[in-house]
């Protein structure tokens, strides 16, 4: 897996001011989490700690050579962690792989056990319905049950296997309290190209506006999710993969390579052997030493380069305490600024994913931001040591897997630029501030025109009462929409996808158009300004809380300032509230309520896990055990000074 030697550029010096900066403020909470990885780590098998009682319920459905080597202990034991399911195409491919990856691993000379499945929703499916409300909060989820497969003291080594939304995310946190343990993430790759997404959004936008039939939006939306695979749009899915891999936790070129092919299993099965070369001697690489302040910037950096899911300025903030690494929206903001726009992917273009891996994939994108100073170089991934590894693909040689260089330019300028070519100086994703709080914008497909909205507020409290005032007419006119009581404490913080087409219509009938909401868009906003996981957010009392019908709302991309103009905000009296603990129930709902009221704001990774990092969670000015009911919680303080 090695690559030809190349200099190493001189890192920009705001990306190293930066890294200096989250390196300074993590320093405590960094150290503690180091030291409890490094006091969980044993030399050889950790199962030798274990009495005989509990070793052989570890190996009692083991046969042969693996139950020899497990009860031997002389094999390292790989722990498989998987999001299978055969209701959602991105999982379905992994049905297949704990059965190649025990036969790869054991061929390296370890054992592999299936340790533990962890739950995988999908917000397309689940999108406008009372589902969606838990999306976020199988994050933490998945997490915990990440953290139960891993807690047997059997393995020495994981392999997390997960593609989508929070699933990945929530892997990472889980593997994170096992810090001592290396780990390779495993993805299963993008189905083929379907209908063109401009195609699909343009049948959307027709049914929106009452011109096209559920049936004729049915054929569309099957063209174009159509077989198993990641959907091919560049939402969370997708940014999901090309984050992890930058930050050197798949193998060299594995985000993108399609499901059911020769090289998708080669990869599978290579993941199986490269965890057992890390799991001992002198490439032990534990995950908590791949995952450090240097990997986390150059995550952020693929993000913006692409112009990726706006849902990881949580998701990477959340990964990151996980970690002893406190990583704010102001990181994000100040790297934005000098990182280039090099991808046009929809919703950001025309192009799918499988486009863009065609035109060069990650192999260029790390290339050519390294060349030019915008990523950290000097890390550590699962392949080894330098990023410089990610700039080869893998192939089949004569049916052997290897990695070979790729071209130093792009093959299709309309989709992936480089560095000194790019569509934009800075990134996709920007940070807005003002006296309506703080806010994520994603610009990278908002025509530069549409970027600046200064119109009077109509305020809602649930996608149903907009659809009703979009189908009455009633915003025919320059409008700002408000979609307040989405946040995290208030509903789970869904994805509003569903107000996507109608926004749309509106903007195409040539009025100014934004949307303001404590809510997530994912990627998805598309064309349409969109202001979105406003913090404080309404729930505890935030600014967008005391909005008005006719209040006039200047969002301005260009300069990152979002405020309502008017004098009196914080004098207001609060007019609607959050569902009430009897109201949020149905689909499993109440099973989450002490999710909801431990929730932290979505600056700070909409997280509950606080009190599972106490260095951090005391830095964060969180108390030490959860962070207080809903309404009454310790950021709510907040909203007196931001509102004034």
């Amino acid at each position: 897996m090695s690559s030809s030697p190349k200099p190493t550029a001189a890192v920009h010096p705001v990306l190293a001011e930066v890294t200096a900066r989250i390196v300074e403020r993590s320093a405590e909470t960094r150290a503690a989490y180091l030291a409890r990885s490094a006091a969980a780590f044993e030399e050889g098998p950790v199962r030798r700690g274990l009495a005989c009682s509990n070793l052989a319920h570890g190996f009692a459905a083991m046969d042969g050579i693996d139950k020899q080597a497990l009860r031997q202990l002389r094999a390292p034991g790989v722990a498989i962690v998987s999001s299978y399911n055969d209701l959602l195409s991105a999982h379905q491919p992994m049905q297949e792989y704990p059965a190649w990856l025990k036969k790869s691993v054991r061929a390296a000379g370890g054992v592999a056990q299936f340790a533990g499945g962890v739950p995988a929703m999908c917000d397309g499916v689940t999108q406008g319905r009372p589902g969606m409300e838990l999306s976020l909060f199988s994050r933490e989820v998945i997490a915990m049950a990440t953290a139960i497969a891993l807690s047997h003291d059997m393995f020495d080594a994981a392999l997390l296997l997960g593609v989508c939304d929070k699933i990945v995310p929530g892997l990472l946190i889980g593997a994170l309290s096992f810090g001592h343990l290396p780990a390779v993430l495993v993805p299963a790759g993008p189905m083929n190209s379907g209908l063109p997404n401009k195609d699909k959004a343009r049948v959307r936008q027709l049914y929106a506006e009452g011109r096209a039939t559920r049936e004729d939006l049915l054929d569309a939306e099957a063209a174009s999710y159509h077989s198993a695979g990641t959907c091919t749009f560049y939402g969370t899915a997708n940014s999901n993969q090309m984050v992890v891999e930058v930050m050197g936790l798949h193998l060299p070129g594995a985000s993108f390579v399609p499901p059911n092919t020769p090289l998708r299993q080669a990869l599978t099965e290579e993941a199986g052997r490269r965890v057992v070369a890390l799991s001992r001697g002198a490439e032990y690489t534990p995950i908590s030493q791949v995952l450090d302040e240097k990997a986390f910037v150059n995550g952020i950096v693929s993000l913006l380069a692409t112009g990726g899911s706006t849902n990881h300025t949580m998701h990477l903030v959340a990964v990151a305490a996980a970690a002893g690494i406190q990583l704010s929206w102001d990181d994000f903001s100040d790297l934005s600024a000098i990182v280039p726009l090099l991808a046009r992917v929809y919703p950001n273009g025309s192009a799918d994913i499988n486009h863009f891996h065609a035109a060069g994939g990650i192999q260029f994108l790390v290339g050519t931001l390294l060349d030019a100073g915008l990523l950290h170089e000097d890390v550590h991934t699962v392949a080894g040591v330098g990023l410089r590894r990610y700039t080869q693909e893998p192939i089949l040689s004569d049916g052997e897997l290897v990695w070979r260089d790729v071209p130093t330019r792009s093959l299709d300028e309309e989709v992936l630029r480089p560095a000194k070519r790019p569509f934009a100086p800075n990134g996709g994703l920007r940070m807005m501030a003002g006296n309506l709080g703080r806010a994520v914008t994603k610009v990278s497909a908002v025509a530069p025109e549409h970027r600046v909205v200064e119109a009077p507020a109509r305020v809602f409290t649930s996608q149903d009462a907009f659809r009703v005032a979009f189908e009455a007419g009633e915003l025919d006119r320059d409008v700002v929409v408000v979609l307040r009581q989405q946040g995290p404490q208030a509903n789970g913080m869904p994805e509003l996808h569903g107000l996507t087409p109608a926004l749309g219509v509106l903007m195409d009938r040539g009025f100014q158009v934004a949307l303001l909401t404590d809510g997530r868009m994912s990627g998805a906003s598309g064309k349409i300004p969109a202001a979105i996981q406003v913090t404080p957010e309404a729930a505890v009392g935030g600014p967008i809380a005391r909005i008005a019908d006719g209040d006039v709302i200047r969002f301005d991309a260009r300069s990152g300032s979002l405020d309502v103009l008017v004098a009196d905000l914080a004098q207001r009296e609060l007019v609607d509230a959050p569902p009430s603990e009897a109201e949020w129930t149905g689909t499993g709902r109440e099973l989450f309520g002490a999710l909801r009221r431990a929730v932290g704001p979505a600056d700070q990774g909409a997280s509950v896990f606080g009190a599972l990092t106490p260095e951090l969670d005391l830095a964060r000015g969180f108390p030490p055990f959860g962070r207080g009911t809903m309404g009454t919680s310790s950021y709510a303080l907040q909203t007196q000074e931001v509102g004034q």
